[in-house]
Formats: structure tokens, sequence, C-alpha cells
């Protein structure tokens, strides 16, 4: 007996169908930029290695990256909304591309970590533009499954990004700064020609940023967003610590292990995020947070490569259910002029996760594991419990 799964054409329409061409457009530019994101990943070893910096000076130069990046977020919400989504998004991409050869040419510390500082602020100045794009672009009905579908085009870039810089990074660490500047000068050149701009009449974009933080719900939001950010965040600061370090596993089976997550976030998000869509945001944000809250929490129990694959497995689930409802979230409790802002308090959650959960993660690990993870599992449970709360708020949005 066939199932609507089975029938692959009307699986494959109900999964890509339906969505504008310009949504394609920057869907394809925002894959092409993932594949090659290939500086920030290797970044430490290239201040270690390339620059000869000793560990604590690249951790201070890395701090500086985080500086810049809380003040993007929030810049390009207002920049997005003043000048336009198209204008903010090609332009970051174009900034970014010339500070990371900036970056690649710089030998000095004084100019390395001015270079730093400036490649956080621009680095993700798309992503309130790109959020706003969507919201402007497609009809609230498949905003969940576009917002999926541009998740699943970071990680599948991303996943192949990662393992072709790591064998560039070998060549030579100058191949990956010239890849990822020409990939943001695609993604630039793609979105100007095949997107067009969407944004409000100026006089309805007036106001600051102090407009959305008087929005209670929405600052509730972004607070839900943070135990998000700050719970996910362990995946690549103390996690890999935790493992190597604590339980004593190999470099080579925890990548293994780790290399779970963007398979089945590859494999499973474009089959279910359609579903996902039709389901209450609210309570669906909610159910992938505590899953998540679950997977991170038991890896306090994790002493073998298969008890962690097993936990990864978990979480994954979890960051695969929440994967586009965030930014539909988002748009539903927006005006529309101020969609860029509203995007841009909510990455800043994500900015401010780069800073805090190193300093929260890497003081729970000195108490130990226990304590590390069943905090992040319970700061993930709050988080789930504060989006059922505003669940009746956003509903009557």
């Amino acid at each position: 007996m066939s199932t609507p799964l089975m029938d692959k054409p009307g699986f494959l329409r109900s999964a890509l169908g339906g969505l504008p061409r310009p949504f394609w457009a920057l869907w394809s530019g925002t894959l092409v930029n993932r594949l090659g994101t290939m500086v920030m990943p290797f970044t430490g070893v290239y201040l270690t290695q390339e620059r000869g910096m000793p560990v604590a000076a690249a951790g201070a130069v890395m701090a500086v990256f985080g500086a810049g990046s809380l003040l993007s977020q929030p810049l390009a919400g207002v920049l997005a909304d003043r000048i336009g989504r198209r204008a903010t998004l090609a332009g970051g991409m174009l900034a970014t591309a010339a500070v990371m050869l900036w970056l690649g040419a710089s030998t000095s510390l004084t100019t390395i970590t001015a270079a730093m500082f400036l490649l956080g602020l621009v680095i993700d100045v798309y992503r309130p533009a790109s959020s706003a794009l969507v919201a402007d672009l497609v009809s609230p009905e498949e905003r969940p499954r576009a917002y999926g579908l541009l998740f699943w085009a970071i990680n599948l870039g991303y996943a192949l990004g990662m393992t072709v810089g790591g064998r560039l990074a070998g060549m030579g660490f100058s191949w990956l700064f010239w890849i990822d500047a020409a990939t943001c000068v695609a993604f630039a050149v793609l979105v100007w020609r095949a997107v067009p701009e969407t944004r409000p009449e100026a006089q309805e974009s007036a106001g600051g940023f102090g407009v959305v933080l008087r929005d209670r719900v929405m600052v509730g939001f972004t607070l839900v967003m943070l135990g998000n950010a700050l719970m996910y965040s362990q995946t690549v600061t103390m996690l890999p610590v935790a493992m190597t370090k604590a339980v004593g596993m190999p470099t080579g089976d925890y990548g293994l292990a780790m290399a779970l997550n963007g398979v089945l976030i590859v494999v499973v998000q474009p089959v279910v995020s359609g579903w996902l869509g039709r389901r209450d945001p609210s309570r669906t944000m909610a159910l992938g947070l505590a899953v998540m809250a679950a997977g991170f929490g038991l890896t306090a129990f994790v002493t073998t490569v298969t008890g962690l694959a097993l936990t990864i497995v978990v979480w994954t689930v979890g960051e695969i259910i929440t994967a586009g409802i965030a930014g539909t979230v988002v748009a539903r409790l927006a005006p529309a002029h101020l969609r860029g802002r509203y995007a841009g308090l909510s990455g800043f959650a994500w900015s401010a996760s780069s800073v805090l959960a190193p300093l929260l993660g890497g003081t729970l690990l000195g108490v130990g594991p226990e304590a590390l993870w069943f905090t992040i599992g319970g700061l993930g449970l709050v988080s789930a419990a504060g989006m059922l709360a505003l669940g009746p708020a956003v509903r009557r949005r």
C-alpha cells in the first residue's frame, strides 16, 4: 500500500514546492556562502599556528570577535528596516569579503585584532535581513517550511565546507580566506540580482530599537532564545572538552559521533519541515527545547562513544523540531516595517551566548560533568516552559 511519503513527486512538491523564486535565490546564496565558510572554524588554529600567537593571546583576539558580534545583530536589524533588506544583506556580504582578505593579509597583533573585531561586526549582518526577507516574501502558512529549508542549507553547506576547508588548511590558510571571500561576493551578487527589495515605506520604519524592547512578548521570546542558544552552544564549547578530557574519549571517536548531527539534519529535516510547520509554533518550539534539554541532560551519564551518539541523536531531534520555528515566531510578532529589528534582537541572543556559554560551561565543568549537563538540561526545560507561557500571547498576534 502506498503512502504520501512514498509518493516521491508528491513529497517533493510538499517539501520544496510552492515557495517564490526570490526565496530560492536567497536559499541558493545561503548555501553557496556556507559552502565557503572555512575561516571561522579554523580561526584558533590559524592564529596559533600560522601567526604564532600564544593560546592566551589567540583567545583574547577571538573574544574581540565576540564583542563585535554583540553589536552586529541590533545594528543589522536597524539597517534592514531603514535602508532595505537586500541592501543590508549584500552590503554585509561585501564588507565581510573585504575584512576576510584584510585579516588574511594581517601580520601584526594590532591589525589582526582590529580585523577580528570588524569581522565580528559584519559577518552575520545578513541574518536579520535574511529573516525579514523570508517573512516579506513567503506567506505565513509557508514560513516554517521556508525557515526550515534555510536551516537545512546552512547545515548542508557548513558540513561540506568544513570537509573541504580542513584539507585546504593543510595546503595553506590563504586558500580559506580567498574562498570564503569569493562565496560572500557570490551571495551578495545573487541576492542583488535575483531578490527584490521588500522594505516598507521609509516613514513607516521611523523609530529606534526601543520600539522592539518595549514589546514584552518579544523580549520574553528573546530570553527563551538565549536559553536555547546557551544550551546549544555547549556543542562547540564544552562538549568536546568534556568528552575528550573528562571522559577520555579519543578525538576521532568524538568527531565520528558528532557527524551524526549533520547527517540527521541533512536527511531528516526536509522531510519533516512541512509537517512541523502545520503545528502550533509555540507548542512545537517548546517540544523541541524539551527534547534538546533531555539530550543534554543525558550527557551527564555518557562514558562511551555509543552513549554519546545516542545523546547526540536526542538533542539533534530537538534541534530539527525547532529549526524553522524561531523565525516563524519572530515574523508573527513583528510589524512588517520592524521585521529587521525584531530579527536583530532574536539574533542578539545567539551573539550573547557566544560570550556567555563558554564562561558558564567552563565554570560548571570545573565543578563536574554532572553539574554542567544537569544545569544545561534544566536551562532547556525552563526555556521550554517559558515558551509555553508565551504561547497564548504569540497566538493572539
